[in-house]
């Protein structure tokens, strides 16, 4: 399989879709002769931008809670593993 690459850079793995803030910041439409305001053009980039901006934000923060609450999960059950012992532990 190919690599693709956007903007100089490789696709981040399993994301290939995934524009960033700058792309829709940056990106251009070709003139045409019954086209539509430039202005309100750049106004809507702006704001799906800024929006797509802040939804990456709140994935990432997301992420570090997930990854958080998976450590403290993962040391809960280490040391209630090491409490708990067999129920008949004794010679039979």
């Amino acid at each position: 399989m190919a690599q693709v690459y956007r903007g100089g850079q490789p696709y981040p793995a399993g994301h290939p879709g995934r524009l960033t803030p700058h792309e829709v910041r940056t990106r251009a439409f070709a003139a045409r002769r019954r086209g539509i305001d430039p202005d309100e053009v750049r106004e809507f980039q702006a704001r799906v931008a800024d929006e797509l901006a802040m939804l990456n934000e709140s994935v990432r923060l997301l992420s570090q809670e997930n990854d958080r609450i998976r450590r403290a999960l993962r040391d809960w059950q280490t040391m209630h593993a090491r409490e708990c012992r067999p129920p008949n532990s004794g010679h039979w």
